[in-house]
Parts: structure tokens; sequence; C-alpha cells
């Protein structure tokens, strides 16, 4: 089977001990993984108010778990959008097969047995319908996505999904961008950058009034993959949030809603003291796993059974004192 890079952001704080875990994880649960770890981090320039690189200590543990380290430069988002890291950071890699995973992620199983090189783009299906915003004066679904697609000259009718009816969200392709993959990673953050600087500078009447912070990643991704040829993931890649990756967003969630095995996994690879040491700068981290405050958030959940939406899980977490990040 093709190997293939995994890329992640390093940033300074809460993604360099993101990071740290993801690639411990990686290196504890796929032992035969042999592609590239790549950790794209951010240099400091005009669109930073801040350095946005990791520690010496960060990236020198990194370098031992066997992460590249690899720099570049924010020529369209910086501070006032670091969810633009994830497009920006495809420019330097080589156009070879890859698959992006958020650094908030764990890997829990044999990664690289997926077949990501033969596959066409794709991104994650756990998400939920947060974009467009419902308004009163809002032209509804169709006319919003369908603004977008004709503004890049893709075929809208395509990309529907017809077992959902018309103005339900489900219908349109939407994405988490927490993974997506393809065969090349140049030419997907290409179209990434055009189609989301577009997006952000020069949208469409019809979503003008729409929120695009946080969302811009997320409303330009399923353009870029159908315009790659690609579309919602087949079988092969069932792995990805399942039985191989667990993208957690925040230690409280991860603790809230996740499965005993990615709880025990999160802990295990968090154990060896030399890393403990780093990821206890991160409080959230020191917190939740080793001052177990983790445990407790975990019993108010019965996880056959949670609240149907990620927003009253943060909420039932913030009433008793556990929501961080």
């Amino acid at each position: 089977m093709a190997s293939f890079d995994i890329v992640i952001i390093g940033q300074s704080g809460r993604i360099e001990a993101e990071a740290l875990l993801l690639a411990a994880s990686l290196r504890a649960n796929a032992p035969r993984f042999a592609g590239r770890l790549i950790v794209a981090e951010p240099q400091p320039g005009p669109l930073w108010t801040e350095d946005p690189r990791m520690s010496d200590e960060g990236r020198a543990m990194l370098a031992e778990l066997g992460a590249e380290i690899l720099p570049f430069e924010n020529r369209h988002f910086g501070s006032a959008y670091p969810h633009g890291n994830k497009i920006e950071a495809l420019a330097v890699l080589p156009a070879s097969p890859f698959l992006f995973l958020d650094s908030d992620t764990l890997i829990l199983g044999e990664i690289g047995e997926l077949p990501i090189a033969a596959l066409p783009p794709a991104a994650s299906m756990r998400r939920e319908g947060t974009w467009p915003v419902e308004e009163v004066y809002w032209p509804g679904y169709t006319a919003s996505w369908k603004s977008l697609y004709d503004r890049f000259e893709l075929d809208f009718e395509s990309s529907l999904d017809p077992s959902w009816p018309d103005e339900f969200w489900k219908r349109y392709l939407y994405f988490n961008a927490g993974w997506f993959c393809g065969p090349d990673a140049r030419a997907f953050g290409a179209l990434f950058a055009e189609y989301a600087v577009t997006i952000r500078d020069d949208p469409p009447r019809e979503v003008a009034l729409q929120p695009f912070d946080p969302w811009l990643d997320q409303v330009a991704l399923p353009l870029v993959i159908h315009a790659l040829r690609g579309g919602r993931p087949g079988p092969a890649l069932v792995g990805l949030d399942g039985a191989l990756t667990c993208h957690y967003r925040t230690f409280p969630l991860l603790y809230a809603r996740e499965a005993d095995g990615v709880v025990a996994a999160l802990e295990r690879v968090a154990a060896p003291n030399r890393l403990k040491k780093l990821l206890k700068r991160h409080e959230p981290i020191r917190r939740m796993v080793y001052q177990g405050r983790g445990a407790k958030a975990r019993a108010l959940f019965d996880r056959a059974a949670l609240p149907a939406t990620e927003k009253e899980i943060r909420t039932i977490l913030r009433t008793h004192g556990f929501w961080m990040r």
C-alpha cells in the first residue's frame, strides 16, 4: 500500500500540547506507519500579533517522537483567523498524498493502512449543521450553497445527497475540517487558499451577511473537494472518526463523550514523565488528565444517551465548572 504524509499544525500554547499528544499516540498506536508526520509551524510575520512558534522543548520532543517540523509563512491569514493555518500550510507540502488532521486528534490504530493515495479527496462527516446560519431574511440552504458553487463555476446539483429533503442541511455537501485528505497536497492547498480568500473578501450576495469566523474553512472545503472530483468519504475511510482516530476537540469534551478506549489511550500516551513535564504546562491537560477532573466530568454523562448537540454538552460542563480549552 502506498504511503502518505500526515500533516498537522504545531503552534505555541494549546496546539503545541495537542501536537505532542498526537505524535505520541501515532508512535504508540501505529508503529507500522511508513509515511511522514509533518508538523507545519507558522512563522512570525506581519499577520501575527505574537510569535506563533512552538517552544524549543516542544520542538525537540516532537523530533524525538519522529515528527518533521516544516515552517511556513502566512500570506492570507494569521492571528485574525488561525484556522487559516490548515489552508496555508499545504502550500509548502510536496505534491503527494496527504491526510490533514487537526492537532486535537488522537491516533488509535494502524492509520497507515488507509488507502489515501488511491482515493479521491474527502473529509470528515462528524459534523453538525453549523453553516449557513438560519436568519430571518436569509435565502435558504439551496440558494446560499448554490451561490458559492456558481461563483467558482462548479456543478451544484451533483454535490447534493438526494436521500435528504430539500432545505435540510444534510442534503448539502458539508464537512468538519478536522480531517481531510487527497492525492496531491499542493494542488489541494492552492485551491483551498483561492476559494477561502475569495469567499472572505468577495462573498456572493446570498451569503454576504453570513458569519465566516470560524466557519470559513468549512465553507470552502466542500467546494475544493467537489472541484477536485472528491466527495463524501466511502467505506475505505471508515476508520477516521472511528477505530483509527478521535478528533476530541477539547479535553472536557473528550472525557464527556468519547469511548472508554479513547480515554485509556489518552492517559496511556500522556503518562511518560518527560512528556508529562511539557504537557502539564497546558492547564486543561494538567487539570483534566493529571489532577483527575476528567473522571469527575465524565461521571456527569451517560455515553449511551448523550445530549443531542455539542452545545448542550458544553453547557453542562460549564455549569459544573469543568469547561476549559
